[in-house]
């Protein structure tokens, strides 16, 4: 299994775009064959920070993942979204998934 956690800086004024955008992609994220949790998370103190915990069966999984349409063509353009690039923390799965 391959987990980690990502918290997205968003511009303020980009939030409510971000998180539209993202809450359109977890269930069609959860769908896919490799995943085994994906949350999408808001921090409650500051609106404008998004988390995402994330655990696939593998990297190349998540490289699956990540090859999509729609998930390229976001990573090309998540600059207009964020203050500041993502912040990921590969993690090591202590417990096993429900």
């Amino acid at each position: 299994m391959y987990g980690f956690i990502l918290h997205a800086h968003t511009r303020p004024a980009q939030a409510e775009a971000f998180e539209q955008l993202f809450r359109a992609y977890v269930e069609p994220s959860r769908a896919e064959p490799g995943c085994i949790e994906y949350h999408m998370l808001r921090d409650a103190q500051d609106p404008s920070l998004f988390i995402f915990y994330e655990v696939w069966a593998s990297k190349e999984a998540l490289a699956e993942h990540t090859a999509l349409p729609h998930m390229r063509e976001f990573h090309d353009k998540r600059m207009d979204y964020l203050r500041r690039d993502f912040e990921i923390r590969e993690i090591e799965m202590l417990s096993p998934a429900r």
